[in-house]
């Protein structure tokens, strides 16, 4: 495991410890007493590989589905949490405007630590939380990315290929747009899951009062 996974957990433990489990869903969680010999590997399996010792709510809703939480595992290491095109803090930044544009409070705030642990200011995280593109929290880059993955996710049979150039003109290569278009529509997936399932943020109190 890297020492800037590791460095990211430490520092957001001290959030971490304020986290509650959803007392009340709209459906069940896997429950690891009844779990199938599969699902329960997979679990351990996230322990070790994120340095771990609970299970975030959505992981539990996932576990409903052993092929989808075997599927889901694979893209959380390759793709979501770890820098490939885009940064780590990027894809956060990504994953938090998207949330709160779907109104899911479970993954915003979830989201929103991550980007604390990456170093962001609270002033930036409680302005994506918001929807606030405020041009003196964000580079010219960030703003036209953030843009862009908001009309991915909002309206995407609107989205052309001058939204794609304008993005790139931004600084941004194709490779990474067509990236920052998966890890919207990947978050965009799990906020309607978060949803579905009725997952509460984990910081009753709201995360603004965290940061």
């Amino acid at each position: 495991m890297s020492r800037e996974f590791l460095s990211d957990v430490a520092k957001v433990t001290p959030l971490d410890s304020r986290r509650v489990s959803p007392s009340s869903t709209n459906l069940s969680l896997t429950d690891e007493r009844t779990a199938s010999a599969e699902v329960l590997a997979l679990f351990a399996r996230y322990r070790e590989r994120f340095a771990r010792t609970d299970l975030p709510a959505i992981v539990l809703c996932f576990g409903t589905n052993s092929a989808l939480l075997k599927g889901m595992l694979e893209i959380a290491e390759n793709l979501l949490f770890c820098d490939t095109l885009l940064s780590r803090r990027h894809k956060e930044m990504i994953a938090t405007y998207v949330s709160q544009q779907n109104a899911c409070p479970y993954c915003a705030d979830s989201h929103g630590t991550m980007l604390a642990a990456q170093g962001t200011s609270p002033e930036m995280i409680c302005a994506l939380q918001e929807g606030d593109l405020n041009a003196q929290l964000f580079t010219s880059a960030e703003l036209a990315m953030l843009k862009f993955t908001g009309k991915v996710d909002a309206n995407s049979s609107a989205v052309t290929r001058d939204d794609v150039e304008a993005t790139m003109r931004s600084g941004w290569t194709e490779a990474q747009v067509a990236e920052a278009v998966h890890i919207a529509a990947l978050f965009a997936a799990f906020n309607r899951v978060a949803n579905g399932f009725g997952l509460p943020s984990p910081y009753p109190d709201g995360l603004r009062d965290q940061l």
